[in-house]
């Protein structure tokens, strides 16, 4: 199974031509390498325009969010119908900055993950904890984000899915998870969905880390001997386009 590294830029960069160069840029710089899914998730307004950017490149292109209707008096929200007319294959959902400070529930984000299913996008579901009281055990907590997240799929949906752990205490703080405690978090989530949805599906899931990643740290989260991590979802490092390649290599190195 091929390792998968998402750029998440966030709300960056704030003018189009940082943006058009940034992406021109990595898609330049990963195009040799080999065995590696590598999506960026730009803001929504650049979606349209650097698609035609994207030729043949290895890049793909993933929106941070999405409505869960199609159409509809929704000021403000977008359709994963529209997405995916733009050329989008992956969405961010659940991110803990959405959680935080737009008050997403559990419940919206079940919506949006079955609205993305159904529209033939996958899904990048996000989950982690804000605070960890015992170095050695994944919160509770996490699990019960994946079980609302995935509640009332079938079995065999979300087959070839992203699940991408992590800890709100890890992100922009420069303090990341160890490889050890992001390797239990993957065993546990993906305990979950075997249970839930089959192991059918619980096999060819990505589950990947997120948090203060660079690349110093990449490498050492991607396990080859256990089910651990299958890649990265990388926030203020994926804006410097030499640093984000040099993840992407490392990462596929592996």
């Amino acid at each position: 199974m091929k390792s998968i590294v998402i750029a998440n830029w966030k709300m960056n960069p704030q003018i189009l031509r940082e943006a058009s160069g940034l992406f021109r840029a990595v898609a330049k710089g990963v195009r040799g390498i080999k065995n590696i899914d590598v999506v960026i998730a730009p803001p929504f307004v650049y979606l349209p325009l650097l698609e035609v950017g994207r030729g043949k490149s290895v890049v793909a292109l993933a929106a941070q969010d999405s409505f869960w209707e199609d159409r509809g008096a929704y000021t403000g929200e977008i359709s994963p119908t529209m997405l995916k007319a733009l050329g989008v294959t992956y969405v961010i959902i659940g991110h803990s900055e959405r959680r935080m400070h737009l008050g997403e529930t559990d419940e919206m984000v079940n919506k949006k993950i079955k609205a993305v299913l159904k529209a033939g996008l996958t899904p990048v579901l996000c989950v982690g904890e804000r605070t960890r009281e015992r170095v050695n055990e994944i919160p509770v907590f996490v699990g019960e984000q994946v079980k609302k997240a995935l509640v009332g799929l079938k079995k065999g949906e979300f087959k070839n899915g992203v699940i991408a752990y992590e800890p709100v205490w890890a992100i922009g703080t420069g303090t990341p998870d160890t490889p050890e405690g992001a390797t239990r978090a993957a065993l546990y989530i993906r305990k979950i969905v075997r249970d839930m949805l089959g192991g059918n599906v619980a096999d060819s899931l990505r589950v990947i880390y997120g948090g203060s990643v660079n690349a110093g740290n990449a490498a050492s989260f991607i396990s080859r001997d256990i089910r651990g991590m299958e890649g990265m979802l990388v926030g203020g490092a994926s804006l410097k386009a030499e640093e984000f390649i040099e993840i992407v290599r490392r990462v596929s190195a592996q």
